[in-house]
């Protein structure tokens, strides 16, 4: 079996131009992919040469024109938190305020839009700041996700013990790796519960239906109706999340 390469290409179609990353790959069509923030992904098989590509991406421009508009809409000034009071943080879909509060103890608590971090004094460095923040997301995206998960799983009936894990992806939000086991990106913990319940039904859905055809589509809308409205929001919500 051949092993996956990619490479930097650029695609011209009269006054349209954009740079692509290019993956050949064991796979039997082609396939492409914008993220929040606007990279542009080919995959196609080894046996497409250019001109397949290129009719390809000809019959593609006005959707992956559509869909830079949209994420364009949306995007931020990345930076760099410092993690001093007065920052947003995303939580489940909404926007927190940061506010440092000095205490004999750490804690942290939402308080309407505020999420609010004790500490001691001594320890008001920002690294240790992030450091209580990062574990405060970690232990509420496990609780949140688990919970959600099984949720979602009873809704398709499913009776046995499907594996749960936790993957850091740039581009992903899940992976369907078999009907025992899916991964779940914890960047979820930044967007709604609704736009979690989306990801998870997809990735179950793929236990029955493992192409995206109209049996998968059925599924869909059987257990999450106006799931492509969802699908939306959480496009919309990810491309807020700079860290």
């Amino acid at each position: 079996m051949k092993s996956s390469h990619s490479q930097k290409r650029k695609f011209r179609y009269g006054s349209f131009e954009f740079e692509y990353e290019f993956i050949q790959q064991e796979r039997k069509t082609l396939s492409l992919t914008i993220t929040p923030q606007l990279k542009v992904i080919v995959k196609a098989p080894f046996s497409a040469d250019n001109n397949r590509v290129d009719q390809f991406l000809k019959r593609k421009w006005r959707w992956l024109q559509k869909q830079i508009h949209f994420f364009n809409k949306f995007q931020i000034k990345t930076y760099e938190k410092e993690y001093v009071s007065g920052e947003s943080i995303h939580y489940l879909g909404k926007q927190y305020k940061l506010i440092i509060k000095f205490s004999h103890e750490n804690n942290i608590e939402l308080q309407k839009k505020i999420l609010l971090v004790h500490t001691s004094e001594a320890q008001k460095k920002p690294s240790h700041i992030k450091k209580l923040i990062s574990d405060w997301l970690n232990r509420n995206m496990q609780k949140v996700l688990s919970e959600r998960f099984e949720s979602i799983k009873a809704k398709f009936g499913y009776q046995y013990k499907i594996k749960l894990v936790y993957k850091d992806m740039k581009n992903k939000w899940g992976i369907f790796y078999s009907k025992n086991k899916i991964a779940l990106n914890p960047k979820l913990i930044h967007v709604s519960r609704t736009c979690i319940d989306y990801v998870i039904t997809h990735e179950l859905n793929h236990i029955k239906n493992m192409k995206h055809d109209k049996k998968f589509l059925h599924s869909m809308n059987k257990i999450m109706p106006k799931w492509e409205v969802i699908k939306a929001r959480l496009e919309e919500q990810g491309a807020q999340i700079s860290y």
